[in-house]
């Protein structure tokens, strides 16, 4: 890629590809519009926090993934949890294959092993895992039994008390899109 228009996607987008394009006059005049940025590249710091310099392992080949799976799910072509496990599987195909080769040595990328989603799924913090009935289907509540329920519970409500997607009204329940 060429000096220009390296700097010029450097200025469109936050990442520098080359060394020349932080170094140029042109980040030191945007300098105060991009929050430490150049000075965090300008600095011995970047070495510290980025062994590689400016670069992404393969950016371009690990770019192409996400295009091609979020594509393919809003086209309806494969089913949404479908194309995310792609996603998620296929860069680190790319990054595996990168790191065997040694071609990046010590800056290469280093993966975890691949564990089971039951044991990944049980540590804290983790996401929770998929309940069979994502789309229960919906209940109808007796109007005078949820008020009743409220009367013994916490006494008589509001006048505009709200309860999840619905809002008691003196008089009837009403459908929330709204706040208040």
């Amino acid at each position: 890629m060429s000096k220009t228009v390296s700097l010029k996607k450097t200025h469109v987008g936050p990442t520098p590809i080359r060394e020349s394009d932080v170094q140029h006059e042109s980040f030191t005049e945007r300098a105060p519009k991009r929050g430490g940025l150049v000075e965090f590249y300008r600095s011995p710091a970047r070495v510290a926090w980025m062994p590689t310099g400016t670069n992404v392992p393969d950016y371009p080949k690990l770019a192409q993934f996400w295009w091609q799976n979020v594509g393919e799910a809003v086209a309806g072509e494969v089913a949404v949890d479908t194309a995310m496990d792609n996603l998620a599987r296929q860069p680190d195909q790319v990054m595996a294959r990168i790191a065997r080769s040694g071609a990046q040595g010590d800056c290469g990328p280093k993966l975890n092993d691949e564990i089971d989603a039951e044991k990944w799924l049980d540590r804290p913090g983790s996401p929770k895992a998929k309940l069979a009935n994502e789309k229960p289907r919906g209940e109808t509540v007796d109007y005078d039994g949820l008020l009743q329920a409220w009367r013994e519970g916490q006494g008589a409500p509001p006048k505009a008390a709200i309860l999840g997607p619905l809002r008691v009204v003196a008089g009837g329940l009403r459908c929330r899109h709204y706040k208040n």
